[in-house]
């Protein structure tokens, strides 16, 4: 049995290429994220290392698909980790990097971002979700932050954990095209965008461009490189093949 760890838009691509294939359980986190799924071999909650061990010897799984999310770093370590304890092939789909100039303010780590936002002034308009609001809230000061989130419960519930004011969440799916996040950060004026670096996929180009056209100043939260396979195709091949 495949197990396919899901968490971006690529898993569900190849959930779609798979088609009749059906030697697979899928693993999401939460059940928002089932309604972009058509399959039944779907299993939805976080799984702690030891939760995957014992899920991957309850369902014989001889292979790990892992396309967690580039910034989801404890999951793939635990897949990993799993992949070596049990003596599972483990493939990592790797969405690359899609900032290569550091001409933006570049910052390494979240805490790097934690440091920078509790000297700056203004209004900040978060893209990086709802995970870290409430750090990014010990932070703010007297500004003004602005949190674009998935239009799903548990985010909403996190701005509400946080005192965050209704007028202050913004709630939609993206990816979004330059003129939509222009259109977007035109409606809250910023003077900065705090992003992931999510690659191509993410829609993170889009919307550095669309700060700089408006002059915004792009905050990126970068992320090491990871060795893995680019593409679908060949994913699909290797899960085929199995």
């Amino acid at each position: 049995m495949i197990w396919i760890i899901g968490g971006t838009s690529e898993a569900r691509k190849l959930i779609e290429r798979l088609g009749d294939f059906n030697n697979y359980i899928l693993t999401i986190a939460t059940e928002d994220g089932k309604e972009f799924f058509d399959t039944d071999n779907l299993f939805i909650g976080r799984l702690s290392k030891d939760e995957m061990i014992s899920f991957a010897k309850d369902n014989n799984i001889d292979m790990i698909i892992d396309l967690s999310h580039p910034y989801a770093k404890i999951v793939s370590e635990n897949a990993r980790f799993v992949s070596e304890e049990l003596d599972i092939e483990y493939v990592r789909y790797v969405r690359k990097i899609a900032v290569q100039d550091r001409d933006n303010i570049y910052l390494n780590s979240y805490e790097e971002a934690f440091d920078f936002l509790s000297n700056v002034k203004g209004t900040v308009f978060f893209t990086t979700g709802s995970k870290n609001i409430k750090d990014f809230e010990k932070v703010r000061g007297d500004n003004r932050f602005i949190y674009r989130v998935l239009p799903a419960l548990e985010s909403i519930e996190l701005c509400k954990k946080s005192d965050v004011h209704m007028r202050d969440i913004v709630a939609i799916l993206g990816p979004f095209s330059k003129e939509f996040n222009k259109a977007m950060l035109s409606a809250y004026n910023p003077d900065y965008c705090v992003m992931k670096d999510s690659g191509h996929a993410g829609g993170t180009v889009e919307k550095i461009q669309a700060c700089k056209e408006l002059g915004v100043k792009p905050i990126i939260i970068g992320r090491d490189e990871e060795e893995g396979i680019t593409d679908l195709e060949t994913i699909e091949k290797i899960i085929r093949s199995k």
